[in-house]
């Protein structure tokens, strides 16, 4: 829920709005001075500060540079008197997000602060995208390893839809980001979604975007992710997710490249790159009825396929030695290295996890170690057992290393399973069905 700071010394005005919009589902603070502001804003975070301009000791734009130069994550919307007008245009070129003029509108302030706080959120996506496509990505050295980056490289350039298949934890998100990040669509939005996320009901509305007054609860015009990320790329995640109702109307949004937001009679043009991935069977989806065939090779004009760790053994080294570069500047750790018979394990377990399985094993062995190496008393014992895969063992414990994960997930959540899905970097969707599979209640 969002927070909002309220600052207003009218207390009649204050309580009023305080409760109306507490009832809207905000958490709701009030002060009644610009000192009183900053001290709260000091003691905890807000996302809004709603505040008056007259204060009684100081005004609205001391308390606006203020939050501007020390709480720059937090929107600020001033109200004020038709006489103040000009100043309240000033303090827009000061960094207030907007203002409303007094007698307030209740309707008009829950409007301003709905795009205040969609403004803040796409603002934290805008970071984290830079963050995520700063961070350094190792290619490898093997033979599959430059073949997969020499195909990532060749379709890069083009417009055609791309299907990224492979084991969970393998890095298809980030090979789809690379490719991204490689095309002539680089400088525009890369927005990711998680098809297994989203509820079957609000799924046009999350795709296409809907109009005020569309359905309840639909207080304000929504832009959908195909027109947001509009001249850039749409990664679908676990595309084989998405519900038959839902498959067909996003066949139909790509073959016209347009959308229709729900309530509205008219069409909006789009232009994204369409990536995909899944780490299910499309091809026996497609055979059983549950996945569109025409939207299946709609969706796979070139297909790549992300390496488990078990077709890449000459990268092991690599990508541990990564993992651990980027613990010890999380953990403020000084690790130089792996001890031999570490590293000799490393390269003969099966990894059923892949990529994350070893970034989350290398983390904790960093986090332990006392010494300069990591050695085999910081690596989880199960590494080390001596086995002998076939087919079917390495099947079953890829499920069973599934099954207990879930199941620790489940317990450190205390059986929330929206959490315990966070926590898995799974959709709930997914996460139900593997309890089913697993018969984990």
């Amino acid at each position: 829920m969002a927070k909002i700071l309220l600052v207003d010394d009218d207390t009649t005005f204050g309580l009023m709005l305080k409760t109306w919009l507490t009832k809207r589902g905000f958490v709701v603070e009030d002060v009644f001075s610009a000192e009183s502001a900053l001290k709260k804003l000091q003691s905890e975070p807000f996302d809004i500060v709603l505040t008056d301009l007259r204060l009684p000791d100081k005004d609205g734009i001391f308390l606006l540079k203020n939050i501007k130069k020390h709480y720059v994550g937090t929107q600020v919307i001033l109200m004020t008197g038709y006489a103040d007008i000009y100043t309240a245009v000033e303090s827009i070129k000061a960094g207030a997000f907007d203002y409303v003029s007094k007698p307030v509108i209740p309707e008009e302030i829950l409007k301003k602060i709905q795009e205040a706080l969609e403004q803040k959120e796409r603002s934290v996506q805008k970071i984290q995208e830079k963050k995520r496509l700063s961070v350094p990505y190792v290619k490898g050295t093997s033979p599959e390893a430059e073949k997969l980056y020499e195909y990532i490289r060749l379709v890069a350039p083009t417009m055609m839809t791309v299907l990224i298949t492979g084991e969970s934890g393998s890095g298809k998100e980030y090979i789809a980001r690379l490719i991204h990040a490689q095309s002539n669509r680089k400088d525009a939005p890369f927005v990711a979604v998680d098809c297994g996320a989203i509820p079957k009901d609000l799924a046009a509305s999350e795709f296409f975007g809907h109009v005020k007054g569309a359905f309840t609860g639909a207080v304000n015009d929504k832009t959908g992710y195909f027109v947001a990320a509009s001249g850039g790329t749409v990664f679908l995640d676990e595309i084989g997710n998405l519900s038959y109702d839902v498959q067909i109307q996003l066949l139909r949004a790509l073959e016209e490249r347009k959308v229709k937001p729900v309530g509205s009679d008219k069409e909006v043009a789009f232009d994204v790159r369409i990536i995909s991935a899944t780490n299910e069977n499309l091809t026996k989806a497609v055979a059983e009825g549950n996945f569109r065939e025409d939207l299946y090779h709609r969706l796979n004009e070139f297909s790549l396929k992300a390496l488990s760790l078990r077709e890449r053994r000459e990268d092991i080294s690599l990508f541990a030695n990564h993992f651990l570069a980027a613990s010890n500047q999380e953990l403020g750790k000084e690790v130089i290295g792996f001890e031999e018979e570490v590293m000799r394990i490393f390269k003969n377990y099966i990894w059923p996890g892949n990529l994350r399985e070893m970034r989350n094993v290398v983390k904790r062995a960093t986090l332990l170690c006392q010494s300069g190496f990591i050695g085999k008393n910081d690596i989880p014992a199960e590494l080390a057992l001596p086995v002998t895969v076939t087919p079917e063992d390495f099947a079953s414990r890829r499920e069973k290393n599934e099954a207990d994960l879930i199941r620790e997930a489940l317990m450190k959540t205390h059986n929330n399973k929206s959490e315990a899905a966070r926590l898995l970097k799974i959709d709930r969707k997914t996460l139900y069905n593997k309890m089913k599979l697993y018969l984990i209640e």
